[in-house]
């Protein structure tokens, strides 16, 4: 584990950097940081801070919190396929921000797209609570979010089929892309601190998750309260998945490959995976972000269209893998 870290811390300064310094401003990289460090509050001081900051501080944020809510599930289900999403709290909170946008709501207050999301997020964890019961099994589990999953993309695709205004559901469809431009530190400000209570969340799971490999009736008798852990992993990915879908929209996919790629290199073991693929989940996300603003930079490539062309592929040479992998 520690050559890895020393690989991945290193690598997310460089990606930190890059991200600050590469922009459509054309400014060289010491000017752009030093009117970061010690502006004089002109122009370009005020793109360092109020622009380019608050999307690098929510890249390794997002990509963190994905990072590590995919290594938990998928340490909890004891299943490489499974992903954040599958629990429902990214659809929900994605269609409580098409009803902000919808209503207008969106466009009289500035940030009651993100806490519209939030309020979805919040709904489907207490449906996910009154659906699955208090003990209910990891089975249970699953069909309940695939469920809550469902009827909030049912309940999505519905705003947008009966949306008399067209710019609207314009502004929905490139808003379900997922995407860090534009955003202040305003969005950091709110979504940083219900990410730092998911951390607190999932980050302590590590020997739990360890004791589950051998089993739950093992875990129990090595004195693992598994309902408290069950709940521990929904409510925490709820809260990282929520907060990062309320101010960036559906990033997919990063939950998915993260841990997967990082699983052989530190043996398997599902406790030190957590923090690796945080790290791992923070530097892809920051390189996604570089790759939109560098690839096609006068058309607005989407943050969440860049992860889904990398990471589909990979899905499906995953489950092909996995099909062909003898019982």
């Amino acid at each position: 584990m520690k050559p890895l870290m020393l690989i991945l811390v290193p690598l997310i300064v460089v990606l930190c950097l890059s991200s600050l310094v590469i922009g459509p401003a054309g400014v060289g990289p010491v000017e752009s940081l030093r009117a970061l460090v010690a502006g004089d509050e002109g122009p370009l001081t005020l793109v360092m801070r109020e622009i380019r900051l608050p999307r690098m501080i929510l890249a390794v944020a997002i990509g963190a919190s994905l990072g590590l809510a995919g290594a938990a599930m998928q340490g909890y289900l004891r299943n490489p396929l499974a992903e954040p999403g599958l629990i429902g709290v990214s659809g929900s909170a994605a269609l409580g921000a098409v009803l902000s946008i919808q209503t207008g709501l969106s466009a009289a207050f500035a940030l009651a797209l993100p806490f519209s999301a939030l309020a979805g997020a919040v709904i489907a964890v207490l449906l996910l609570l009154a659906l699955a019961g208090p003990r209910g099994g990891s089975l249970t589990l699953i069909l309940a979010g695939i469920a809550i999953s469902a009827m909030a993309g049912a309940l999505t695709s519905l705003v947008l089929n009966l949306s008399p205004n067209p710019f609207a559901a314009n502004e929905i469809v490139f808003w379900m892309m997922g995407s860090l431009t534009d955003r202040s530190m305003l969005h950091v400000w709110l979504a940083l601190p219900i990410m730092v209570v998911g951390w607190a969340l999932l980050l302590p799971l590590a020997r739990p998750l360890e004791a589950l490999t051998l089993g739950e009736d093992a875990a129990a008798s090595m004195g693992i309260n598994l309902v408290r852990l069950r709940w521990q992993v929904v409510l925490g990915t709820a809260c990282v998945v929520g907060a990062g879908t309320a101010v960036a929209g559906a990033i997919g996919f990063i939950g998915l490959i993260v841990p997967h790629v990082l699983r052989p290199l530190v043996g398997a073991r599902p406790g030190p995976l957590l923090i690796t693929s945080a790290l791992g989940g923070a530097a892809m996300l920051l390189a996604a972000d570089i790759a939109v603003r560098v690839v096609l930079p006068g058309r607005d490539l989407k943050l969440g269209v860049l992860t889904a062309l990398v990471g589909a592929p990979f899905f499906l040479h995953l489950v092909w893998r996995t099909g062909r992998t003898p019982v």
